[in-house]
């Protein structure tokens, strides 16, 4: 195969990884690989093999390497995080641009922190699954390339099936790693670190206060994306905020069935730090921790770039309302702006929370159902829906169509994913396969998926996802 790498993280200093080999796997057995993103990123499917899949075998050009960086894990800070179980192979650049490539699950690196650096099969799993969904939803994320078992176990509650994911991102850089160089005064350091990211992700930035603007504004947009179809990141740490704007690490995620704005399904998160509705706060939280790091490199008085960064900060809500707005305009069926749109839209939700409505199934129903037997609170219904239908006949088009291409009918549900994994637990995949097939057609899907659309019955539900690590 001709060399297809070319891998500009691996040229900075080694200051910024350590480079190292995935650790071989005794047993590597391909799961899954996703042929027509190969083929995107200009590779040949079937080089794809298990041995490549999990490492035992490296593509020619790769330059692997684990990164560095560091963190604050629900708010508390961590000095030195790094890749504690993924290996950074290098970058492509296909028809999608310049993207990494890395190993999730690929052995001990010295960022594993008495961990043993493997993954076993169920986040592999959850991750290529909604992964790949997201991306089906139209909604920046990284991506699935492939996912391999290993053939040995990991010892986590219990023994479980090993595995390793390959993954795509426009890049791994983080808030994190950011934080890591300001935290060691490392001011060259972070000078070519902010140089870096503006020609990966950038280039029109002049500078780290519009670099910062920049990467306020694609994550404003993120989270109201994130916010239209019920997804709760659940581990939402500076470390897991890519500057990119992609969605990343998926860890304890989840898409809510029964609306509340204050849901959490994390079991890491005892105090609902990262809720439905408090991600857009903690994005802006983050991103101060970004706008801190960057402090350095602004030129003038300290205090004056301290108060354009804040500047900057508060222009999140002028990004994140507008989108959300259009995002929630749609999902009711319109595309004109009305003074009363927003009360129209939370009036809506407000009523799906006190019925403890299903998020997706009531979008859905919209569109030809019945919202009535999802709003079941007396009169809720029947006092919201005139005001909704004398709106929608002030709009032009058709609202259906509207609602159709933006009320995704099939999501991953909880417990189908838990089903998945369980399945394969048991050596049985095609659950698995079946839900990534379905949800690449989230808007449309096939009649022989309708019953993945399903919410969930009482002894269905789950109400805790778990990291995996």
């Amino acid at each position: 195969m001709r060399d297809i790498f070319d891998n500009s993280y691996a040229r900075l200093p080694d200051r910024f990884y350590t480079k190292l080999p995935p650790v071989p796997v005794t047993g590597p057995q391909v799961l899954r690989v996703n042929d027509a993103l190969a083929r995107k990123l200009g590779l040949d499917p079937a080089s794809l093999s298990a041995e490549v899949l999990t490492g035992n075998a490296l593509l020619p050009g790769t330059d692997p390497l684990a990164q560095v960086y560091a963190g604050h894990q629900f708010g508390g800070w961590v000095p030195r995080l790094g890749d504690g179980r993924a290996i950074l192979l290098g970058e492509v650049t296909g028809d999608v641009g310049r993207r990494d490539i890395q190993l999730k699950g690929s052995g001990i690196t010295p960022y594993s922190r008495n961990g043993d650096g493997r993954a076993w099969v169920g986040p592999v799993m959850r991750e290529y699954i909604v992964s790949e969904a997201m991306h089906a939803l139209g909604i920046p994320t990284t991506r699935a390339l492939g996912a391999a078992l290993t053939g040995e176990g990991v010892q986590r509650e219990r023994r479980y099936p090993g595995a390793v994911l390959m993954r795509v991102a426009a890049s791994h850089i983080r808030v994190g790693t950011f934080q890591y160089f300001a935290a060691r005064g490392d001011r060259p350091a972070l000078r070519l670190l902010l140089d870096h990211a503006i020609a990966r992700h950038y280039p029109d930035a002049d500078g780290p206060l519009s670099f910062l603007a920049k990467v306020v504004e694609a994550q404003a947009r993120l989270v109201a994306k994130w916010m239209s179809v019920g997804f709760i990141h659940g581990v939402m740490n500076t470390d897991n905020m890519a500057v990119s704007g992609e969605t990343i690490d998926y860890g304890p995620c989840a898409f809510m069935d029964t609306y509340h704005p204050r849901m959490v399904f994390s079991s890491i998160d005892q105090q609902g730090r990262y809720a439905f509705q408090e991600q857009p706060n903690v994005a802006v939280w983050n991103l101060a921790q970004l706008a801190t790091s960057l402090l350095p490199l602004m030129d003038g008085d300290p205090e004056h770039a301290a108060d354009e960064a804040t500047r900057v900060l508060e222009g999140f809500a002028d990004h994140f309302s507008p989108e959300w707005m259009r995002l929630f305009r749609a999902k009711v069926g319109l595309t004109t702006q009305e003074d009363g749109d927003e009360a129209l839209i939370t009036g809506l939700l407000s009523r799906m929370a006190s019925s403890q409505a299903d998020f997706t199934a009531t979008f859905t129903a919209l569109t030809g159902g019945d919202p009535g037997d999802h709003i079941t609170d007396e009169g809720a219904w029947d006092s919201w829906a005139p005001d909704w239908q004398a709106r929608l006949a002030r709009e032009p088009g058709d609202p259906k169509a509207t609602m159709r291409a933006a009320n995704p009918v099939l999501i991953p549900r909880n417990h189908r994913v838990e089903q998945a994994i369980q399945a394969g637990i048991g050596g049985d995949y095609a659950p698995f396969h079946r839900l990534v097939d379905a949800l690449a057609r989230p808007f449309d899907p096939r009649p022989e998926d309708a019953n993945l659309a399903t919410p969930p019955r009482v002894d269905e539900r789950v109400l805790r996802t778990f990291c995996g690590t």
